[in-house]
């Protein structure tokens, strides 16, 4: 990886992945350990999506600065609002979580009265065009819609990796995904974020990021597996610095995209992008580190031999007129 005259990773390197393979495994569980237990005791911060609150919709006489608009509500004590708009910068939706958490009639004209007087300005006045309330069954369903979502994409993900590959690659890809999931949430646990449908979003971003970069140094594992006459570990050390190259540059690019995202993207993006940065880093960092370490213990200890029946299988396709 070249940036102008200067190198940044060597056209060839040899770095002895292998040998902290321990370390690195290990401390990835204890990662993991902790963030099941960051969240099972304090779970998250769930925002209107899951809880329910006030959806209040206010028609601007000029177009109105979204991220000003949720200052304003931010210190009139209405933290964590939802603001976006309706079509037109002059039209925006407005969810909230009431101050006396009433959902009857009489609560909600209060609170749309509230954040009227909080949202508009003497320059930008504002007039409500409609309220109500949602309810909390709403953020249920996006919850169970969201596990499906989840367990979906694994279940997708394990059986193609392990059509492609072979099952011990296709549970140390998951091991490592799923890792990289959990540690991310256990941030937004930890950090107390609102956890809402954007940041929900942002970790199945994080999934298919990290499936995808140790699908590509799994790839050259099971080239060189073929091609070369050595030990497993030279073998997967041999595959992770061929691929480490490829793998900063791409890793290094999304960061770029995403952190312009996070800068420029408002409030409402700060969620999904944070989690894409993290994610992103976590992500490159285990399949490096991790996925094929992983497949030096126990039984997924990967030989020559769990790779030559495919081979043979592929070649015999191929010869097929």
């Amino acid at each position: 990886m070249a940036l102008f005259p200067l190198k940044l990773i060597p056209a060839e390197t040899r770095i002895d992945f292998m040998r902290w393979r321990w370390i690195t495994v290990g401390f990835m569980l204890l990662l993991m350990v902790a963030s099941i237990v960051q969240i099972a005791v304090n779970s998250f911060n769930f925002g209107l999506d899951f809880t329910g609150g006030t959806s209040v919709e206010l028609v601007f006489e000029q177009p109105a600065d979204v991220d000003a608009v949720r200052e304003r509500l931010e210190a009139a004590g209405y933290p964590g609002a939802q603001v976006q708009t309706m079509g037109t910068a002059s039209d925006l939706m407005i969810r909230l979580q009431p101050k006396d958490g009433g959902n009857d009639a009489e609560a909600i004209n209060r609170t749309a009265d509230d954040v009227l007087r909080a949202a508009g300005t003497e320059d930008n006045p504002a007039t409500i065009k409609g309220r109500s309330f949602v309810g909390p069954q709403v953020g249920q369903d996006l919850a169970k819609k969201g596990i499906y979502a989840i367990v979906f994409v694994v279940l997708g993900f394990l059986i193609y990796i392990a059509f492609r590959f072979e099952w011990k690659f296709a549970v140390s890809a998951i091991i490592t995904t799923l890792g990289d999931v959990l540690i991310v949430a256990g941030w937004f646990s930890l950090a107390g974020r609102e956890f809402d449908l954007t940041l929900l979003a942002g970790l199945l971003t994080v999934m298919g990021f990290s499936i995808n970069d140790t699908i590509v140094v799994f790839d050259r594992v099971r080239e060189n597996f073929r091609g070369m006459r050595a030990e497993p570990l030279q073998v997967l050390n041999a595959s992770i610095n061929q691929t480490l190259s490829r793998t900063i540059i791409t890793s290094v690019v999304a960061f770029l995209t995403v952190t312009a995202l996070y800068v420029y993207g408002g409030g409402s993006l700060a969620g999904m992008s944070e989690a894409m940065m993290i994610g992103i880093v976590i992500g490159t960092a285990s399949s490096i580190l991790v996925a094929c370490p992983l497949l030096t213990f126990g039984v997924l200890r990967v030989t020559k031999q769990d790779l030559l029946p495919k081979a043979r299988d592929e070649e015999a396709l191929a010869r097929r007129p």
